[in-house]
């Protein structure tokens, strides 16, 4: 298993990681959550193109334990997914920061990026939660 973690992240309090490079956002799921949910067995992803608001509904995964929902951390177009997870959804376990990403989004509104945690941040976070 890869348990490199990416420090160039922002990070949700719903366990999600976005990697910012210009106006696209690539936004995964964290090895915390990952490990939290166990073996996945399904990952539905939005369609490309298609037009979110912060907040919407924009992945549901299935696991051995639960089903867990991936929510828009900012606001735009879904410009790219991540295909292989339809027959490989254990990349998400196995390559969390790397392989295993969502989507990418293509972001209309910088200011919603601050609601977000760095890394230090986020340990503590983890760390009380």
């Amino acid at each position: 298993m890869n348990n490199k973690i990416e420090t160039n992240l922002l990070y949700t309090e719903d366990q999600e990681w976005l990697k910012i490079e210009g106006n696209i956002v690539t936004i995964g799921i964290t090895e915390f959550a990952s490990k939290a949910l166990g073996d996945l067995v399904t990952i539905d992803l939005p369609e490309i193109n298609k037009e979110i608001i912060k907040g919407d509904e924009l992945a549901i995964i299935d696991s051995v334990k639960a089903a867990s929902d991936i929510y828009a951390p900012v606001s735009g177009k879904i410009v790219e997914i991540n295909n292989s997870l339809a027959d490989q959804p254990e990349l998400v376990t196995n390559s969390p920061y790397e392989d295993g990403w969502f989507m990418k989004i293509e972001f209309t509104d910088e200011s919603e990026l601050s609601d977000y945690m760095d890394k230090i941040q986020y340990d503590e976070f983890c760390k009380i939660g």
